[in-house]
């Protein structure tokens, strides 16, 4: 397909030898996009545009094109609405360090969400366990047109899920069993990744010295050994500064590759997350304070910690918030101060390359994954009434 006279808003970030009218990101106001494949394979302004040979031609006259959004962190497929019991796989609470266990085993693709995902421009999303675990397990980056989980996966593993703070006290305090306190939710977290780099450093040896024998299979330590050796990402829930800070802390000790989600305090010790360098997934938005540790959240947490130069995206935590509502999010955040195209880059480019996946996602570039939204020409895509007019996911135009 080969897509004209379009307004690209590619969310590329302008080299200091170019100019754009969007600032900080390029714009290409009278551009064309050509798809081949599954892949954006040509794209630029319209005085370079190929000749058509035997393409599907889409005149866009003049409509804007955004890359498809991203969901930095949620739920979707492992707690399905309208099910109790029966739909809900979000949190295995028999046991407060499970890393063994793959999100993917309990997404269910044709959950209502992921329709209602692609109706709000919402191409991937970054979904696994919840947190009730000190350890919770696998997540993954997925797309949301498919039927079959196995054929969306865009990573798999993505990173792994860490929780700190209240989640994990409630739960095992209902059943008067560790962790009840940080203390003990943090010396479990540590206690864990204490065995895994001890079941490494044997396996090492193992492959090293034929005389040696390697240990025997561990689920929970195999699991967690891309962790330590800095290939998998580890993501902490955490809300209240305290938690944000032994993430950090734990993340240091271990040397871990980690992003900080939710940080609903952040606002409040956001120079000592810049300084830090800390990457950050906030949200969700627009909820009450419905927890002790909540009590601090303001939707103005986002643009805050931006201004300091935290890289931030902001996610729903589906099924916190409907999947639907993530450039609502991100429109809130503008009202609450964020600069806009911040706040466009916090559900594109920035949660791909906190995430690790902006090789394929989060910005219109050659070479990179055919997911991308058509707007109207005067449509601001952060706002309630904003509807995509037509959405590309993996090259295939998935609504129209």
């Amino acid at each position: 397909m080969l897509f004209i006279h379009a307004h690209l808003v590619t969310m590329e970030p302008v080299q200091p030898d170019q100019t754009a009218p969007a600032g900080e990101f390029v714009c290409i106001p009278d551009g064309f996009l050509q798809v081949s494949g599954q892949k954006i394979s040509a794209m630029g302004p319209m005085s370079q545009c190929p000749n058509p040979d035997n393409e599907e031609v889409i005149d866009l006259a003049g409509k804007k094109v955004y890359p498809g959004f991203i969901d930095a962190h949620c739920h979707m497929g492992l707690a399905e609405e309208g099910l109790n019991f029966e739909g809900d796989d979000l949190n295995e609470i028999t046991d407060p360090v499970t890393p063994h266990l793959r999100g993917i085993d309990a997404i269910n693709p044709l959950n209502q969400s992921f329709d209602e995902a692609l109706d709000a421009a919402v191409t991937t999303v970054v979904t696994g366990p919840g947190s009730a675990n000190a350890i919770g397990g696998q997540f993954a980056a997925i797309k949301t047109s498919g039927r079959n989980v196995d054929r969306m996966i865009l990573k798999q593993p993505v990173a792994m899920k860490f929780a700190l703070g209240e989640n994990p006290k409630n739960c095992y305090n209902d059943k008067s069993e560790t962790p009840m306190t940080r203390m003990a939710t943090a010396a479990l977290i540590r206690e864990q990744l204490q065995k895994t780099q001890r079941y490494y450093d044997d396996c090492c040896k193992a492959q090293e010295d034929e005389d040696t024998d390697p240990p025997d299979f561990d689920a929970k330590c195999d699991a967690l050994v891309p962790v330590l050796t800095g290939e998998l990402k580890a993501h902490f829930h955490c809300h209240r500064a305290d938690d944000i800070f032994t993430a950090i802390r734990i993340a240091k000790e271990f040397s871990l590759d980690y992003v900080l989600v939710h940080c609903t305090e952040g606002h409040l010790i956001a120079e000592d997350l810049a300084e830090e360098k800390a990457q950050v997934i906030t949200g969700p938005l627009m909820t009450t304070r419905s927890k002790p540790e909540l009590r601090n959240a303001t939707d103005k947490n986002p643009g805050i910690l931006n201004q300091h130069g935290v890289k931030t995206a902001i996610c729903t935590d589906y099924n916190v918030m409907p999947i639907g509502l993530l450039p609502i999010c991100a429109g809130m955040a503008v009202r609450e101060g964020m600069d806009p195209m911040q706040a466009l880059a916090a559900i594109t480019i920035y949660p791909a390359e906190i995430v690790g996946i902006s090789d394929r996602v989060g910005s219109l570039k050659t070479g990179k994954d055919a997911d991308f939204a058509v707007f109207a020409p005067d449509c601001d895509p952060l706002t309630i009434a904003a509807k995509p007019e037509l959405v590309v996911v993996n090259g295939k135009i998935v609504r129209r």
